[in-house]
């Protein structure tokens, strides 16, 4: 050995996790808290247009779920943003403008800023990369734009320096 890691016979570094590959199509399958992150939009965006019991929503979920979910991550998101709303709603105030948010955007937006203000563990880039490919997948045309802007402004605020522009 000359000292360098050894590729695994997976084709990724050691210590690392590359997401596995569905064997039908090769993509890779999203990671279980990516998951979670969509199950979490999901249950935001029924709590939103039902306002229905946010504990009820979760339950729900869990029973008709399918795929990779890291359900301790679920748990720490869902009900604690449902809950916290108001405050998530006063972090957003100084960089929200006046336009109405359909409520995919708004609960991306809450789930990121959730990410962003109590989830010290997720670097700002990925809590903003997977709010921007979930408004992709789930908002309307342009939305993906928006949600971007608006936690790109918001996580120097909520995270300082970690944050800043140029950083990962």
């Amino acid at each position: 050995m000359n000292g360098k890691p050894q590729p695994s016979s997976q084709g990724a570094p050691p210590n690392t996790r590359a997401a596995p590959r569905n064997p039908a199509s090769g993509k890779r399958m999203a990671s279980p808290r990516s998951g979670a992150r969509r199950l979490a939009l999901q249950a935001l965006y029924q709590w939103i247009m039902t306002e229905n019991d946010p504990h009820e929503i979760a339950r729900q979920l869990r029973e008709d779920a399918k795929g990779r979910v890291d359900w301790d991550y679920f748990e720490q998101l869902f009900p604690a943003i449902a809950e916290d709303s108001g405050e998530l709603q006063r972090h957003l105030g100084p960089v929200l403008d006046d336009r109405r948010l359909d409520p995919v955007e708004q609960a991306l937006i809450w789930l990121g800023t959730f990410e962003l203000a109590r989830q010290a563990d997720v670097p700002p880039r990925v809590v903003i990369d997977e709010a921007v490919e979930l408004a992709k997948v789930f908002g309307a045309t342009d939305s993906y734009k928006y949600v971007n802007a608006v936690l790109d402004k918001l996580a120097p605020r909520l995270r300082g320096d970690e944050a800043a522009p140029g950083r990962k």
